[in-house]
C-alpha cells in the first residue's frame, strides 16, 4: 500500500503519471518496428521513467513495473548503439525491437493491474459505508468500474473481482432501501456489466441471492431495464426465479402506471418473460389478468393494429412503415406480440404452446367489447404479428 492512501491528491497524481505511462506503452507495443527509436512514445516513456521513480518506490506492488521500465531503458540504449549496416546488426536490431515491444506490453499490463486494484479497493470502501460516502463519489466509482468491466473479459480482473467479493457488496447496497436510488441503480448497471463480462461465473450469484427482488422492489425504470437485460442473458433460469419469488404480479402491475415509459418498459419485460418463461411463469401471468390488460392497452389511443401496415407493396417500405408505426404506437397488436413470443420462445413445449394459444384467444373473446374487436385480435393471434 502507499504511504498515504487516503490522500486524493496523491492518488490522482499517481494515476495521472501511470495513465500516461500506460498510453505510451500501448502505442509502443503496437508501433511499426521501423519507428521505435524516433517515436514520441519512447521519448515519453523515458521522460516519465524519471518522474515515476519516486512514485514507484512508495508502493511495493509497483516494483515489477519499475523493473520493466529499467529493462526498457536498457533495451533502448542498446538499440541506439546498434547502428551498423551489416546483417548481424540488422538481426540484432530486429530482436531488440521485438523485446522492446514485449516489455512495453508488460508495462501496460502491470499499470492496468495496479489501476484495477486501486479502483476496486476504493469501491469496496465506498460500498462498505454507502451511507457515509458522498453519493456523487460512490456513483462515480461505480460508473468507472462498470466502464472497466465493459471493456471485455480479463482473467486478472475477474480474479480481483472474485477475491474482493464485490458482487455481494453490490447486491447488499442494491437491496438496501436506505441507500439513494441513484447509487442503487448504478449498482444494478454494474451487475449487468458483470453478467456480460462472464455470465458463466456471475449468473449463479444473481440466481441465488435477493438481487431479483431488489431490482423489482426498487420501482425504478432503470432497474427494470437491467432486469430485462438480465433475462436476455440468463434466460429461463432467471424467469424461474422471478416466478418462484412471486415477482410476476408486481411486474404486470407496472402496466397500470400512468407514465408511458413505465408501461413500455413493463411491456418489454413481459415479452422477455413470455419468450423464456416456462409453463408456471406463463400461467402466473395469465392468472394476473395480463391478457385483459393487454386488450385494454391495445384499445388505448396509443395502440393500433400492425396488420394495417401491410398496405405497402414494397418489402423495404413495409418494414419502414412497421417500425415507424411501432414507435408511435408502442402497444399495437400487443396481445398478438405476446402470443408470438410464447410460440417462438424457448420455455414451453409444443403442446403447452398450443394450449396457451387457445387460452389466450378464449380470454380475448371475453375481454373484447365487440365482435369486430375480438375478430381482429384473434386473427392476429392466429396468424402472428411482429413489431
Amino acid at each position: 500500500m502507499m504511504e498515504d492512501p487516503s490522500s486524493k491528491q496523491e492518488i490522482t497524481r499517481v494515476l495521472k503519471v501511470l495513465e500516461a505511462l500506460k498510453q505510451a506503452s500501448h502505442e509502443l507495443h503496437t508501433l511499426p518496428s521501423t519507428n521505435v527509436i524516433e517515436s514520441d512514445s519512447i521519448k515519453a516513456l523515458l521522460e516519465l521513467e524519471t518522474e515515476s521513480d519516486t512514485i514507484l518506490s512508495k508502493d511495493p506492488r509497483l516494483s515489477t513495473l519499475s523493473q520493466h521500465l529499467t529493462k526498457l531503458k536498457s533495451l533502448v540504449d542498446t538499440l541506439q548503439k546498434r547502428c551498423g549496416h551489416g546483417l548481424g546488426s540488422f538481426l540484432t536490431r530486429r530482436v531488440l525491437i521485438q523485446s522492446i515491444s514485449r516489455v512495453a506490453g508488460s508495462i501496460e499490463s502491470e499499470i492496468q493491474s495496479w489501476i484495477d486494484r486501486e479502483s476496486i479497493e476504493s469501491l469496496i470502501k465506498g460500498l462498505n459505508e454507502p451511507l457515509q460516502t458522498e453519493e456523487d463519489d460512490l456513483v462515480s466509482l461505480l460508473s468507472q468500474f462498470e466502464g472497466r468491466v465493459s471493456q471485455g473479459f480479463s482473467r486478472e480482473l475477474q480474479d480481483l473481482v472474485l477475491k474482493s467479493k464485490i458482487f455481494c457488496l453490490l447486491e447488499r447496497v442494491l437491496c438496501n432501501p436506505n441507500c439513494s436510488k441513484k447509487v442503487r441503480e448504478q449498482c444494478a448497471f454494474v451487475v449487468s456489466a458483470l453478467i456480460r463480462f462472464n455470465k458463466d461465473v456471475f449468473a449463479g450469484q444473481v440466481l441465488m441471492g435477493p438481487l431479483i427482488h431488489g431490482l423489482v422492489s426498487m420501482t425504478s425504470l432503470e432497474s427494470m431495464k437491467v432486469l430485462c437485460s438480465l433475462i436476455k442473458s440468463i434466460k429461463s433460469p432467471l424467469v424461474d426465479e422471478i416466478e418462484s419469488n412471486g415477482e410476476i404480479p408486481k411486474i404486470i402491475s407496472f402496466l397500470d402506471y400512468k407514465d408511458l415509459q413505465w408501461r413500455i418498459v413493463a411491456m418489454d419485460c413481459i415479452l422477455e418473460i413470455g419468450y423464456f418463461g416456462r409453463k408456471e411463469a406463463i400461467e402466473a401471468m395469465l392468472t394476473e389478468g395480463l391478457i385483459m390488460k393487454l386488450v385494454e392497452l391495445q384499445r388505448s389511443e396509443l395502440c393500433g393494429d400492425l396488420i394495417d401496415t401491410g398496405m405497402f407493396d414494397d418489402e423495404k417500405e413495409r418494414s419502414k412503415g412497421e417500425k415507424k408505426f411501432s414507435e408511435s404506437h408502442p402497444f399495437a397488436s400487443c396481445v398478438a406480440r405476446f402470443a408470438v413470443q410464447l410460440e417462438v420462445g424457448e420455455g414451453l413445449r409444443q403442446r403447452e404452446k398450443r394450449a396457451f394459444k387457445q387460452e389466450i384467444m378464449k380470454i380475448v373473446r371475453e375481454a373484447c367489447v365487440s365482435d369486430a374487436e375480438a375478430a381482429t385480435i384473434v386473427a392476429e393471434v392466429l396468424w402472428g404479428s411482429s413489431p
